[in-house]
């Protein structure tokens, strides 16, 4: 399980999908992990169920351009660090 930290929530404000760094805005919301496999998945349909919309082509253009900027193995490089971590403490 990743941690809620990990997490990027979308919110639907009137016609458009948003990303919503502050988790605050007023809005249906939904969250995807900070992975581009999650966001690629996201983006083919299951964010427009779970925000009970239709994310139009301009407004799906700008939600890639931001899941471009995420990387795929975000948590396994955490995990990797945490154990290396973990590994020189005992050594």
């Amino acid at each position: 399980m990743l941690a809620k930290r990990t997490l990027i929530r979308l919110v639907r404000t009137g016609d458009e999908v948003q990303v919503d760094p502050s988790g605050k805005l007023p809005g249906r919301g939904a969250y995807l992990h900070d992975r581009k496999s999650c966001w690629e998945l996201g983006l083919k349909g299951r964010i427009e169920k779970a925000l009970r919309t239709t994310i139009h082509e301009q407004n799906k253009a700008v939600l890639q351009s931001f899941m471009e900027t995420l990387d795929d193995d975000a948590e396994a490089e955490i995990l990797i660090n945490k154990e290396n971590a973990s590994e020189t403490e005992l050594s």
